[in-house]
């Protein structure tokens, strides 16, 4: 019986990390994980050692204050390795953490496989010779990553993106409207502030007075997806008293974003869902002031959105740090609800996007690339290699 380790640090990673795990035991189904997640990887049957809100900090200035915990967690982590001794390792993106666990795995013997590599190409460029130092084999989600990481001499693969398999709708718009009463004659937006309680501490306030704004020239009624695994209350603070043009939803995500004439989101997974569902979209986000002036002077890129990274120019509008508050937002809303040709235009990017992400199997292709490093199989073949 072969044990894995397993680590993901926030939702996305946590969804993709459960995905892994059930592929991998259509390989194996006697194989045991063990790690760091939350609900959706223990439903996988992942031995949950950490929960994965033990790691949910954003940005430098909250990391610093975390050390000592954080450093307690690692070694806890290489202790159960040592005791457990495991065929390999994932880890799933969250590099701040996750490279400084794989130095510790490799030292031990542990063989490293690394799901969604850190965006070297966006900022932080010198983390290529640490990947290389303690990661055995890259398993990533964009197309262009593959050469950046093997010029660095770093194995990689090309997986496909996770995404393609989870981003599905169970049900149409007339059945979403009818099911939560809303009207089919009114705009209706999308607020999606972040998956971590900083982000929509930091977030919704702006949202909603931007709500406020937009709703003096139309007709307009908002729906708050909220992250499942935070508390209900962050976000019934910042929500106007007995507005019925104000819903927080916290099911049928996907089917809410595909109802929506627009997506007000903040920059992360949830701009290329929106994309994949080809709902137009205004990303966003607002980082701590002194995590910001900290890490500016090394971005690489000019882009923040993945969506607009991957269509290589503006698609949809950015409002990032300074330039994100109610008046820019309640702007831009205004602009595409009022302007057919542009979402028009928005929803042609969105798809030549999902045409460059792969098929559907990336979390089997992570599954037989984890095989093929515990020495089980070969790793997964292209259609040009086969």
């Amino acid at each position: 019986m072969r044990r894995f380790l397993i680590v993901a640090g926030e939702k996305s990673g946590e969804n993709y990390g459960a995905a892994v795990v059930r592929a991998y035991r259509g390989l194996d189904p006697k194989a045991r994980f063990f790690g760091v997640g939350g609900r959706n990887m223990a439903e996988a049957g992942v031995d949950i050692l950490v929960p994965m809100k033990a790691l949910a900090v954003v940005g430098l200035a909250e990391v610093l204050s975390e050390v000592p915990r954080i450093r307690r967690i690692l070694a806890s982590l290489e202790e159960e390795a040592r005791r457990r001794k495991p065929a390999a390792a994932v880890l799933i993106d969250s590099p701040d953490f996750n490279l400084r666990l794989a130095k510790r795995l490799m030292a031990v013997g542990v063989p490293v496989l690394y799901y969604i590599g850190p965006t070297v190409w966006a900022w932080r460029r010198g983390r290529l010779r640490t990947v290389r130092a303690r990661v055995r084999k890259m398993c990533l989600i964009f197309p262009f990553e593959e050469e950046i990481y093997r010029k660095a001499g770093v194995p990689a693969r090309f997986v496909g993106h996770p995404l393609l398999e989870r981003v599905k709708v169970r049900f149409g718009r007339d059945e979403f409207l009818s099911r939560y009463g809303l009207d089919p004659g009114r705009p209706l937006i999308s607020m999606m502030p972040g998956s971590r309680r900083s982000e929509v501490l930091r977030h919704l306030p702006t949202l909603v007075e931007a709500a406020r704004r937009l709703r003096k020239d139309r007709p307009a009624q908002f729906l708050l997806l909220q992250a499942e695994d935070l508390d209900p209350s962050i976000f019934r603070a910042c929500l106007p008293r007995d507005d019925p043009d104000f819903r927080l939803l916290r099911e049928d995500g996907y089917e809410a974003m595909a109802s929506s004439d627009l997506v007000l989101s903040a920059c992360g997974t949830a701009n290329l869902e929106s994309a994949l569902l080809g709902t137009p979209l205004i990303a966003f986000y607002r980082l701590s002031r002194l995590t910001y002036a900290l890490g500016r002077p090394f971005v690489r890129i000019g882009r923040y959105s993945i969506v607009n990274i991957l269509a290589g120019r503006e698609l949809v509008p950015e409002l990032i740090q300074g330039r994100f508050h109610a008046r820019s937002v309640a702007f831009e809303a205004g602009r595409l609800l009022d302007d057919p040709e542009r979402r028009t235009a928005m929803r042609a990017g969105f798809r030549s996007i999902r045409r460059s992400l792969g098929t559907e199997d990336a979390s089997g292709n992570v599954a037989r690339e984890l095989a093929a490093l515990a020495g089980e199989r070969g790793g997964f073949r292209t259609p040009a290699e086969a």
